[in-house]
């Protein structure tokens, strides 16, 4: 079982730390790792720790006046230049904030390695998914894009098709950008409005360079939509799309902050519903990829609630072992959260959805209706690009 899946840990990844009451608090990675070994699905997959990405991996996606600049502002605070978005509110400049990105980074970087090489299955950094990060600048809490370093180093190892698929509730815009004249690379991205959310962008007609048409997908959602909207949203689009990409390898990405209680979006969704998508994930992996999964984690800021049940789901799905949705979450993982926030943990690994339903795009749409004009939107802008029926 342990060659099966990989899981992605350095503990000092918890060091990816912008401050007091920045909402990207380092303890829901420490949670989400304390729930895994509790259920004891350490046990079920082997967890490595990669070495950071070095300046030529970095390189693969960002510039090399960036990396200097990182640096700088990792070596000395103070003198961040806010002009690659370091040293803002967003991207608080830290002490080391270079070292624990490239370690972040490396992760994902470690991941894909392993997944091509064939020395795992399935590979899961939840510490990764840090999609805004674009070539020259620091943007939405993300320094070092490991999304698309991940991407880049399976380009580089020969991969030809690596399809993307973006589950965060924000737009997937950093990844997009990196690979928006490539053909190799598919990237789908399922998220709330950009009237509504940063960044502002992920409309539909966003498809791809002049070198890469319908290479980009992107499902807008109106704020407010439930568990059977993103779900029906989801498998009318992106199935269909996996389908006719046949990627050598899925990379996934699976932002916690679509959940109902995440502070920073206007989404609805459960982690019931999550827990669903990952498991879809799962299976287009088996279907259309060979089993090659590379997942990750990304935002999420409700830390004791959501994030750490929402990620076990996701590497108990990747061992091969799902966590049930009526399991009661370990006293002593409990007692760990009781410790480190003095919050109440929540008690079951659900939100009492289980099992979650959606109505079939297959059996027709209402086009009156907010949420199937969403998903005509995508499907009509990149479907017919890849030879595709709307």
């Amino acid at each position: 079982m342990s060659g099966r899946a990989q899981l992605m840990w350095d503990e000092a990844v918890t060091g990816y730390d912008f401050g007091p009451g920045h909402p990207m608090d380092p303890v829901r990675l420490a949670l989400t790792r304390g729930l895994v070994d509790a259920f004891g699905l350490d046990r079920e997959v082997k967890v490595v720790a990669a070495k950071a990405a070095g300046e030529s991996t970095l390189r693969l996606v960002h510039r090399e006046d960036y990396i200097e600049a990182v640096k700088t502002a990792s070596a000395d605070p103070g003198a961040a230049d806010q002009s690659y978005g370091l040293g803002t509110m967003d991207d608080p400049a830290f002490a080391g904030m270079h070292e624990v990105s490239a370690l972040i980074a490396g992760q994902s970087v470690g991941a894909a390695e392993a997944v091509w090489r064939g020395e795992a299955l399935h590979a899961v950094n939840f510490a990764g998914g840090l999609h805004h990060a674009m070539p020259g600048g620091a943007s939405g809490f993300c320094i070092y894009n490991d999304a698309s370093l991940a991407i880049a180093r399976l380009l580089e190892l020969g991969a030809e098709r690596v399809a993307y698929v973006d589950v965060d509730v924000h737009h997937g815009d950093g990844v997009q950008a990196a690979f928006w004249d490539d053909p190799r690379v598919l990237t789908v991205s399922l998220h709330e409005h950009p009237r509504t959310l940063f960044p502002q962008t992920g409309w539909p007609e966003e498809t791809g360079g002049e070198a890469a048409e319908g290479s980009a997908a992107n499902v807008a959602l109106p704020a407010g939509t439930g568990d059977a909207g993103w779900l029906r949203a989801f498998h009318a689009v992106v199935p269909e799309l996996i389908a006719d990409f046949r990627p050598q390898v899925l990379v996934t990405q699976h932002g916690a902050d679509t959940h109902f209680e995440d502070p920073l979006a206007h989404l609805a969704v459960s982690l019931d519903a999550q827990r669903a998508v990952q498991a879809a994930c799962h299976d287009l992996a088996h279907e259309h990829a060979e089993g090659r999964w590379v997942a990750l984690g990304g935002g999420g800021y409700a830390v004791v609630d959501v994030v750490p049940r929402s990620w076990t789901h996701l590497v108990g799905i990747a061992a091969g072992r799902e966590i049930e949705p009526t399991a009661t979450t370990p006293e002593e993982w409990r007692q760990e959260v009781f410790a480190r926030t003095r919050q109440l943990a929540p008690a079951r690994m659900t939100d009492g959805r289980w099992p979650v339903s959606w109505a079939s795009w297959e059996a027709g749409y209402d086009p009156a209706d907010r949420l199937d004009q969403a998903v005509l939107a995508a499907r009509r802008a990149v479907f017919p690009l890849r030879g595709m029926l709307a």
